[in-house]
């Protein structure tokens, strides 16, 4: 006689016994690249694959993950039952920043830092860890029965995929579209590197808005008994300001077109200039310039041909721009140069004020803007022909209506900021001169200098943004 069905589904009856079975027998593999393989299957059908997005090393799978997991599966076991030669293929990024900051707290943990290891030892410390810990999600994924070919796992730091990351960098760098330059980028002081737009999150702080009082100056360069009012809800930037702009319309100030103030605390002679980019309804409708510690600042910086002052180090403390206040930390700085404007007669007020304020997604320390030597991938030529390919029905949206929030994403695009002041990634195949001062971008490590010929030469310390090294792969 048949057995009765439980009353309740048991999965751990089934589910781990069939999964093992799945990996064991390799059920789900497919020819390696090595060994012919035909364009089409016996039916004529051409072969379906998926690449896994990769999770990185460093977690577990959260609901987010087993939505589109689930949904891999189901396609391409569809194909597969339905006589397609379907391949799943898996593999793992390897988290970078996550990845870094597990390992120093473990040092930290021994009274030791990474800079104690040096670089070599450190990335072979990450290595070690990687082996004994980087694994759960793959486990994860074979206890649920994925339907991916084990045989052929992928891990962003392999050396095939090493190889073609690199290929994939110096044929964009040949193309034009990889460069290297001085913008203002998302800065963590903690994770002392570069973080991109969706590693900062926002939260609401309650804050204030300080108004300061900035001399004008007359012919002579004295104080003329004039000020202009600004408001900055980051005093400690005004050691940076080179200007204060205004709207050349604004009936408050046109009789001080072409003068010049005094910077507070500093005594730096800084102009007044004309953009219409100043909103004459905001605030006092005067605003300060500091292109080093601001994006709006510094695009004003760069349409007026103005200097760049960075007034912060990479762990947030004022450096030696910032004269009686270097070596203090931002909020250090921030309560002192308060009180000493206050002290001086030239704080204007102080009002309570709410506004977003950036934190880093991986340590929760304040975001800072800042002016920071990096490279970039020029995004708008890759955009437009992104556009192109859904413009034309290549890809299509469902809901339609998704395409629009697309475009606008496309068009509002700006440059990428692949570079990571990190040690454990994918290290950036670019080596500085010391003679000329150049850069040689190169598929091998070159021996010498491609401009001069110099052998006096260093390969770039930086790394390449995880998110850039994981989507290279297919170059492969």
């Amino acid at each position: 006689m048949p057995h009765d069905l439980p009353k309740a589904y048991d999965p751990t009856a089934i589910e781990d016994h069939w999964a093992e079975y799945w990996v064991r027998e390799n059920l789900f593999a497919q020819p390696t690249p090595r060994q012919p393989v035909q364009s089409q299957g016996q039916d004529g059908q051409s072969p379906f694959t998926i690449l896994l997005p990769p999770p990185n090393v460093t977690g577990r799978l959260h609901m987010g993950h087993m939505l589109n997991q689930t949904e891999m599966d189901i396609l391409t076991r569809w194909r597969r039952m339905s006589g397609r030669r379907a391949l799943w293929l898996p593999g793992t990024d390897h988290a970078g920043i996550a990845t870094q900051m597990m390992v120093e707290r473990q040092l930290v943990s021994e009274g030791t830092t990474r800079q104690q290891l040096g670089r070599e030892a450190f990335v072979e410390r990450v290595w070690a860890w990687r082996r004994e810990y980087g694994g759960a999600i793959l486990e994860q994924m074979k206890r649920l029965g994925a339907s991916v070919d084990w045989q052929r796992e992928y891990f962003t730091m392999d050396e095939r995929l090493s190889v073609a990351v690199r290929e994939a960098f110096v044929r964009l760098h040949e193309q034009g579209l990889i460069y290297r330059g001085a913008y203002i980028v998302n800065w963590c002081p903690r994770c002392q590197t570069a973080i991109s737009d969706l590693e900062v999150v926002y939260d609401e702080h309650k804050g204030h808005l300080w108004e300061i009082r900035y001399p004008v100056l007359d012919a002579l360069g004295r104080d003329s008994g004039e000020y202009v009012t600004v408001a900055t809800t980051r005093p400690e930037t005004m050691l940076g300001d080179v200007a204060v702009a205004i709207h050349p319309e604004d009936e408050r100030y046109l009789h001080l077109h072409g003068r010049k103030l005094r910077l507070p605390l500093v005594g730096r002679e800084i102009p007044i200039i004309l953009d219409d980019w100043v909103s004459r309804e905001f605030g006092t409708g005067a605003v300060k310039v500091t292109p080093a510690h601001d994006p709006n600042d510094f695009a004003l910086g760069q349409r007026h041909n103005l200097p760049s002052i960075n007034v912060m180090d990479e762990t947030a403390h004022i450096n030696a721009e910032g004269g009686p206040y270097a070596g203090l930390d931002r909020y250090v700085a921030r309560k002192k140069i308060v009180a000493d404007l206050e002290e001086q007669g030239l704080l204007a007020g102080i009002k309570d004020y709410t506004n977003n304020v950036g934190h880093c997604d991986r340590c929760k320390t304040v975001v800072e803007p800042r002016l920071s030597m990096q490279w970039f991938v020029k995004i708008q030529p890759l955009a437009d022909k992104a556009i192109e390919a859904v413009e034309k029905g290549h890809i299509k949206f469902t809901p339609e209506q998704y395409a629009k929030t697309y475009f606008e994403w496309m068009r509002n695009i700006h440059d990428w900021c692949i570079s990571r002041q990190l040690w454990w990634g994918h290290r950036i195949p670019a080596w500085h001169c010391a003679d000329c001062r150049k850069v040689t971008v190169a598929r091998q490590d070159p021996a010498a200098c491609a401009h001069c010929g110099s052998q006096k030469i260093a390969q770039e310390t930086d790394v390449l943004d995880t998110w850039f090294s994981s989507g290279q792969p297919s170059v492969a």
